[in-house]
Formats: structure tokens, sequence, C-alpha cells
């Protein structure tokens, strides 16, 4: 496991002081990326070779909250290498070990230069070291949407969502999305699955479906084509403060 320890700060909590589904998906992005670049396969590298890591899929399990102040540790691992897809765990913990959130990953590497999915092999591969799966119950990779819904206003792509492969970064659209729920939703599970990116200047139209506790919603073109959809699983009960 790769390990990244921090203190809550104030910019990374909610009104009531936990942290938040975007802040929580940043940390585990900068664990990730911090893992590449210390192993010397990181963006630099990526550019270079004109290759990218793409999010395909995220499963992400809440079961504790950390609040603002908590002394966390953050980590990851890769678990499997499978054609073109990479399989990498996520687990933020208290400092005596007690697992706060959980969160599964599914990523697909691209060829840059002809713009698809290649298999991920080669010794830069192998600098990830293989650990166990994390133990939790897996959901599928698809996240299907029901029809119906309100639609909501049209978001254009700005710069401050662009990250270095020039795409909406992954947690951006989480936190689009998040902004058309109650606030005071507490959430158990994330899914999110990502189908195509966008870029500057595109237009997503957010659709919006809320079933009793929980909620779904796709971001897609004007077309109707999705940029990723999203299932969020409520719970009834009060969230923990740890």
């Amino acid at each position: 496991m790769y390990d990244l320890e921090s203190r809550i700060r104030y910019s990374e909590v909610d009104k009531d002081g936990f942290l938040t589904v975007g802040s929580i998906i940043n940390y585990f992005q900068d664990c990730s990326t911090f893992q590449s670049e210390d192993l010397g396969v990181g963006v630099a590298y990526l550019k270079e070779h004109r290759t990218a890591w793409i999010l395909n899929a995220w499963q992400i399990d809440f079961v504790e909250l950390p609040r603002l102040g908590d002394r966390i540790t953050v980590g990851t691992w890769a678990y499997a290498f499978k054609g073109i897809y990479g399989y990498r765990n996520f687990l933020i913990k208290e400092i005596d070990g007690k697992e706060l959130v959980k969160a599964n990953s599914i990523w697909i590497y691209m060829d840059l230069e002809q713009g698809k999915p290649i298999k991920a092999e080669g010794e830069h591969i192998k600098k990830y070291e293989i650990s166990d799966q994390l133990d939790m119950t897996y959901s599928p990779r698809k996240v299907v949407i029901p029809k119906g819904g309100s639609v909501q206003e049209p978001i254009v792509v700005q710069r401050h969502s662009i990250d270095t492969n020039q795409h909406v970064n992954n947690g951006q659209y989480i936190q689009f999305a998040l902004d058309y729920l109650p606030e005071a939703q507490k959430w158990k599970q994330l899914r999110a699955e990502y189908r195509k990116a966008a870029v500057l200047g595109d237009v997503m139209i957010p659709r919006v479906i809320q079933s009793g506790w929980n909620a779904y919603i796709a971001m897609e073109d004007r077309e109707g084509n999705s940029y990723v959809n999203i299932e969020l699983i409520g719970r009834e009960e009060p969230v923990v403060n740890c």
C-alpha cells in the first residue's frame, strides 16, 4: 500500500464539518498520482510516451466520514492489470487503523496518438506492486440510469474543470452532480461510470432522478449521449461523527 498522511482541512469540509465527497475523491486522486510520481511513471512520463490512464468507474463506500481536524491516512494499491484495464483500491483510515472510506476504481490505458485503448503491459506497469484486493462488496462496473427525471440547466465546460489530460477531471463531474441533490442528504455509496470525456467548451446537460433515498444523475450531450452516469445510495440513519 502507498500511504499519504493528512489532517482534514477547513477547506475540505461541508457546512456540518464533514469531509466532502469531492474532497474524498481529490485525496484518492492525489494519493495515486503521488505513487506514480514516486515510481517514475507519473504525469511527465505518460506525456512523453503519449499515453494516459483514464478513469472508467468509481465505487466509493462511505463507512464513516472524517471531520475537521481529524488525522487520516489515505492508502492506495493496484490489485490487477487485465488487458486494457487497471484495477486500484483506495482506503481512508483513522491513524489508529479504523476504516472510514473504501473504494474500488477501474482505469483504461490509452494510447493518445491512436486515440484508443491499449494493453496495460511493459516494465513501467510492473513497477506497481500487485497487492490483495480490498475486502468490500463489489458492485457492477456499469451504472444504469432510469428513464425520465428532471433536466437541468446546461453546464458549459470551463477551464477550471480541465486536468492535465485536457479533459474534465473525473472529480468535477461528481461536484457538478451533487449540486442538484439535497445538501443535508448523506450517502452510503457512490458509483460512477465514465463513458465519454468532456473537453473545454462542451455542453453537458444534467438529468436527475431521485428515488427514495437514492439518486441518479446522467451528464449528457445535446443528443442524449452520456458523459458519465452516477448513482448515489442514501443512508437513512444519521452519518456517524467520528
